[in-house]
C-alpha cells in the first residue's frame, strides 16, 4: 500500500511540474497573449518519418496557459507529427472551452481547434487526431483526452503509462469512446 501511494504522490507532482504548477484548465490571471509558432514550433518536420504526415497536415490554434510545461510538450510532438500550430495564451482558458462547447468534465489543460472548427482537447495521440479529420463523425464537435493520463503524448514521465481513452465529443453533449489507448506503443 505504502508504494503504491508514492507512485500515486510521484506521478502527481510528476504532473504539477509538467504543466508550471499552474491550474491546468486555465483561468490564469496573466494578460492575454497570442504568438505564432515560434521558429522551432513552426518548421514542419521533413525528415521520412513524418513527410507523408506533412502531406496531411492540418494547422491548429492551440489555447493554453503559458506557463503549462506539459502542453509546450504536446504542442512540439505535434511539431514531429507534422501538424503547424500557432499558439494562444488567453486570458480565461475556461471561457475558450465553454464557447467551444468542451463540458467541464473532459476538459483538460489545452485546447486546440482545426482549421475546420473541429476541437481536440488535451493530450490526444495524432492517429486519432488524423483519423478523426480523414473521416469526421457526423454530429461531432472533436475529440478530449480528460485530465491528464501519464504517458499520452505531452505528459512522458520516464517508462510509466496509464491507460486511457479518447472520447469523441457530440454536439448534444454526449461522448462515447473513439478509441481506448491501453499501451504506450498505441499512440
Amino acid at each position: 500500500m505504502a508504494v503504491c501511494l508514492r507512485l500515486i504522490v510521484m506521478a502527481l507532482l510528476a504532473t504539477v511540474t509538467a504543466c508550471g504548477g499552474g491550474g491546468g484548465s486555465g483561468g490564469d490571471d496573466a494578460p492575454a497573449q497570442s504568438e505564432t509558432a515560434t521558429a522551432q514550433e513552426a518548421t514542419v518536420t521533413q525528415d521520412p518519418v513524418t513527410q507523408q504526415s506533412s502531406a496531411t497536415a492540418t494547422d491548429f490554434q492551440v489555447y493554453k496557459s503559458p506557463t503549462c510545461g506539459c502542453c509546450g510538450e504536446w504542442v512540439d510532438y505535434m511539431q514531429r507529427e507534422g501538424f503547424s500550430t500557432a499558439v494562444h495564451h488567453p486570458d480565461n482558458l475556461d471561457v475558450v472551452k465553454l464557447e467551444r462547447g468542451i463540458p467541464s468534465q473532459f476538459q483538460s489543460c489545452h485546447t486546440a481547434v482545426s482549421e475546420q472548427g473541429y476541437v481536440f482537447e488535451g493530450h490526444i495521440p495524432a492517429r486519432d487526431i488524423r483519423d478523426f479529420l480523414a473521416s469526421p463523425p457526423q454530429d461531432a464537435i472533436g475529440l478530449a483526452v480528460p485530465g491528464m493520463p501519464v504517458g499520452s503524448p505531452g505528459m512522458e514521465v520516464g517508462d510509466r503509462f496509464s491507460p486511457y481513452n479518447v472520447l469523441l465529443l457530440k454536439k448534444d453533449g454526449s461522448t462515447e469512446v473513439f478509441r481506448h489507448v491501453a499501451t504506450a506503443d498505441q499512440q
